[in-house]
């Protein structure tokens, strides 16, 4: 058979939970991710980037091409992803872009992207309205981020029953990607007999049709599972070779007939899980297609050209990553992420059960309050995309002008918007990764939980109910694994309570951090803008007085006020606080002039009971920060602590070096305080050294050779991070000043030190912008030389020692 009549079609589910705290619009630091700021930003860093910038090998390991994979793949990006992508990794966000518009022309016009049901819902647990919006919202989005129409669309966790296929069609949605276990029985078109197919009997090589009840119909894909397990679980992605012969060894000469051999795996297999998956992966598919061994495609291409001959009945309430259908996302089902012998997944059902009452108690609530305002308040639910992707007064406008019958003052204008985040959140808090794993207080069902508490904290705003108090009666019966966890409710209050902000809160934030940085007068603490009205401050020693007023409004809902505060400070962690609203200008001058008066008399007890007096009982203190600022404060706060501590440990260190030495060398081990001083000492000075302005190539092989004589563990993930970055800096500033011939040298020591280094370091950083000068800045150059130009010529030969160094071609 024709090899052109073989096609091969890998698609990638990129998705992360949101991770943003439901009140900041941001996501705060999370240790786990360490070296990075959070989960997001190293999956970014691991996969997202480096699958649109791939790199290709030669048979001597040397970089020949840098590919887009997004270009030659079919994926779909989580939206609450992109969202985040486009805010904290914009040339990632625009290559991906970019992607989808080349694959257009590649793929007979059909875009690579698909779109996903909005946040990752379980679709066959939801409610038919959450469905809807969730399928909406998901489409919306992609147009908004593509500019164009998507051909089709993941389910979460491919979840699916009738129903939601039905929705998915009426949208216009024309395909679906399913596992091969959730087809249940096939047949030819015309034909009376069906096949059984239970048990991943499929044939995936085809297309098929799901015919509906309502008339519609939905084309289905079922990857081949074999294969896409071999990807995410058996480890062929360790050579792009083996991929491409385990992808073209799947036809099926005897068939006669047009074939799609197509895998679907999460997108992060790709890098993250794998590390250099994404290498794997365009070798892969750039042999297959130099090679003619199949021809590379797309479902929507696929489908154009060979429309489906079958057609199927699905496995109701099926997903591919539960074999008992969709209980693991209600029930202790026997399917975790393991590990964990002795725990079970109780909790799931209580935890659903409680969130899905906290759903249908708000939704007559905000049904009768949104008709004060809206035509028909689910059909603006539905609509309310417009404003999450563009949040201008504009859009707003625009949008009350079709969906409100009069003209909104601004108290309902505030009220509205509660009414639709309190919406969005009551979506938010059923994301699936909140069931997914095996603890109640994970990070990920925290989450959920945060959204939830969202949720309760507008209802109570809206309504005036105890929304909260009954849903953590209903929470408190997912009992923890972990007995210092107890139940949900208690998680709630230990995890998401301290998390919760209001207008108060974020002027108390502000307060407590002007003691540590100076704001300018216009500043922006995450989605709260805030202008400052006057400040003023008074010190004694190592006592500080603050005073002042802040106007702080919400991006979100638009809600504003006017706060006055009080801050004194005593010098490390001892800090009071008081925040209030205005009130009059009589009030705030008289309470700047006790506060004063009272810290000029170095009364501070007095200041203490002043503050009392102007801002009530409920004082704050460091702990009221936000998490990211406070872990920057008490960084600040103890860096002298810290600087003590490491003169004493330098002076061990220092002063014991020779003994140390000698003891070690007769073969004796080390004193335990001695090694400990060691190992601080060189981990705290290879931190300063690779991350100063100038690298110190000699200086950081020093510290490593010294770490290795005293058997100390050097933080590698920690300082090969910095390393990357380092190298990244350098060579982001010789593409800007490519004649700086000193930087090109220092440059390439730094790689070439960084190869002997025991730290993990990415080149892929530097290899990308290397690779980018190949035929402009380097061509330039070569045409110069050619020419006689000595100069030029000089640059031409350390520019390709360099690319030596970065195993890069240069020709």
């Amino acid at each position: 058979m024709d090899s052109m009549e073989n096609h091969i079609c890998v698609h990638g589910h990129f998705y992360q939970p949101p991770r943003e705290n439901a009140w900041l619009e941001q996501i705060e630091i999370q240790d786990s991710a360490y070296p990075y700021h959070d989960w997001n930003e190293r999956i970014g860093a691991e996969c997202y980037t480096p699958n649109a910038e791939s790199r290709i090998l030669d048979g001597e390991g040397y970089i020949t091409k840098i590919v887009s994979n997004y270009s030659r793949m079919s994926f779909n990006f989580g939206p609450t992803l992109l969202s985040w992508l486009e805010r904290s990794l914009p040339s990632t966000y625009e290559a991906i872009q970019a992607a989808d518009r080349e694959s257009l022309e590649r793929f007979s016009g059909h875009g690579s992207a698909i779109a996903q049901a909005y946040n990752h819902m379980i679709m066959p647990l939801a409610n038919r309205r959450d469905r809807v919006t969730q399928v909406r919202w998901g489409i919306a989005d992609f147009q908004h981020r593509f500019g164009h129409a998507p051909e089709g669309m993941w389910l979460p966790e491919t979840a699916v029953d009738i129903e939601t296929l039905d929705i998915l069609a009426e949208h216009g949605i024309t395909f679906t990607i399913l596992a091969p276990r959730q087809a249940a029985r096939v047949r030819r078109i015309g034909d009376a007999e069906w096949s059984d197919v239970m048990g991943e009997k499929v044939d995936p090589r085809h297309p098929y049709v799901q015919n509906l009840p309502s008339g519609r119909s939905i084309a289905v894909f079922f990857y081949d599972g074999p294969i896409a397990k071999a990807i995410a679980f058996e480890g062929i992605l360790s050579s792009g070779e083996a991929l491409a012969g385990r992808l073209t060894g799947a036809f099926v000469d005897s068939q006669g007939s047009p074939q799609l051999v197509h895998i679907a795996v999460d997108g992060e297999t790709f890098g993250h899980h794998h590390r250099f998956g994404d290498m794997a992966l365009a070798y892969a598919l750039d042999h297959i297609e130099a090679n003619g061994l199949a021809r590379i495609t797309n479902y929507g291409e696929y489908l154009e050209q060979h429309p489906p001959v079958h057609e199927v009945e699905i496995a109701e309430n099926s997903s591919w990553s539960c074999i008992h259908g969709i209980e693991r996302w209600r029930s202790d089902c026997g399917c975790n992420s393991g590990g964990h012998a002795d725990w079970n997944q109780e909790w799931r059902a209580p935890l659903r059960t409680a969130l899905d009452w906290l759903r249908d108690a708000v939704a007559p609530l905000y049904e009768e309050k949104a008709r004060r305002y809206l035509n028909d308040p689910w059909a603006a639910r539905d609509d309310y995309i417009r404003i999450i992707l563009d949040r201008s007064v504009e859009t707003v406008d625009a949008f009350l002008g079709q969906h409100a019958h009069h003209v909104l003052d601004a108290g309902e204008r505030i009220k509205f918007l509660k009414l639709m985040e309190l919406q969005r959140h009551a979506m938010l808090m059923y994301t699936s990764c909140g069931w997914f794993f095996d603890e109640l207080s994970g990070i990920e069902t925290v989450q959920v939980m945060q959204y939830a508490g969202r949720v309760a904290q507008l209802g109570q705003e809206l309504f005036g109910d105890d929304i909260e108090g009954k849903f953590l009666a209903l929470l408190a019966e997912a009992r923890s694994n972990l007995k210092e966890q107890g139940d949900g409710k208690r998680i709630y209050e230990r995890f998401v309570k301290p998390a919760m902000v209001d207008l108060t809160s974020v002027a108390a934030h502000f307060a407590i951090s002007s003691q540590f940085e100076s704001y300018e007068d216009e500043v922006r603490m995450f989605c709260y803008p805030a202008t400052v009205e006057d400040i003023e401050t008074a010190e004694m020693g190592k006592a500080r007085l603050t005073m002042g007023r802040v106007n702080l409004s919400s991006e979100i809902t638009t809600e504003s006020g006017v706060f006055t505060f009080g801050v004194l400070y005593f010098g490390e962690h001892s800090l009071n606080a008081g925040v209030r609203t205005y009130q009059s200008d009589t009030e705030y001058a008289q309470m700047k002039q006790d506060l004063s008066a009272t810290f000029a008399s170095a009364d501070f007890a007095e200041v203490i009971r002043s503050l009392d007096r102007h801002f009530g009982s409920s004082t704050y203190s460091l702990k009221s920060l936000f998490k990211d600022e406070q872990r920057k404060v008490m960084s600040h706060i103890l860096e002298s602590t810290l600087s003590d501590i490491e003169q004493v440990f330098r002076q061990l260190y220092e002063h014991h070096f020779p003994p140390m030495r000698y003891l070690t060398e007769m073969g004796n081990p080390l004193p335990k305080a001695f090694k400990d001083a060691a190992e601080f000492i060189i981990n705290t000075d290879l931190r300063r050294v690779i991350d100063a302005d100038t690298l110190d190539g000699a200086r950081i092989e020093t510290l490593v050779i010294d770490a290795h004589t005293w058997g100390s563990e050097l933080d590698l993930e920690g300082h090969g991070y910095l390393l990357q970055k380092a190298l990244g800096r350098m060579i982001r500033t010789l593409s800007d000043n490519p004649d700086d011939t000193n930087l090109l040298s220092a440059l390439t020591a730094a790689v070439d030190m960084s190869h002997a280094l025991p730290f993990p370091v990415d080149l892929g950083e530097v290899q990308t912008p290397y690779y980018r000068m190949l035929p402009t800045v380097r061509q330039e150059r070569k045409v110069r030389a050619d020419g006689g130009d000595e100069a030029a010529t000089s640059w031409l030969q350390q520019f390709d020692t360099l690319g030596e160094h970065l195993s890069v071609r240069t020709e």
